[in-house]
């Protein structure tokens, strides 16, 4: 139990840490415990999304967001590894941001129920039409999200698939 405890204060820190730096935050998801993937010999995950507004550009806001990871203990130990807190942007607005160090709308959003599930969360929230209409435009798959959602098993995959 003091390990989710301490996994909700590291969000909630990560929170404060966003608004400090100028993100306002405008909703956030469910909290969503779910296996580790990839390095799977480590604690459970809390997933979950946040949909904010900021005057950051997109590379501004992955260094703002790098470090505040940093900030909070994360270190370059081994590629999905235990760590404190991970903040990826997921989309920016309507735009596709494609480099070297940043990829948006991020590339493996829909092969992964854990980033799906929160997501769908914000889209039951008053946001405006084109944030909606942007994020469903962005599923390779189906062109729809909650298409998606569905067709990976919908709320019957709460409590299963590691996804609780």
């Amino acid at each position: 139990m003091w390990v989710i405890n301490f996994i909700i204060l590291n969000f909630n820190e990560a929170i404060w840490l966003m608004k400090k730096s100028g993100i306002q935050i405008i909703r956030h998801g469910c909290l969503y415990e779910t296996e580790p993937a990839y390095v799977t010999d480590q604690p459970l995950f809390l997933n979950s999304a946040v949909r904010g507004v900021t005057k950051l550009g997109p590379h501004e806001l992955l260094g703002v967001l790098k470090q505040i990871e940093k900030d909070m203990g994360r270190t370059d130990g081994i590629r999905y590894g235990p760590r404190p807190i991970d903040l990826d942007t997921l989309f920016y607005g309507k735009f596709n941001v494609n480099s070297e160090i940043l990829n948006v709308p991020h590339e493996r959003i829909w092969e992964r129920p854990f980033v799906v599930a929160p997501l769908i969360d914000l889209l039951g929230s008053a946001i405006d039409s084109d944030t909606v209409a942007s994020w469903h435009s962005f599923s390779k798959q189906t062109g729809r999200l909650f298409e998606l959602w569905k067709k990976l098993g919908g709320d019957f995959l709460i409590g299963k698939e590691g996804l609780r």
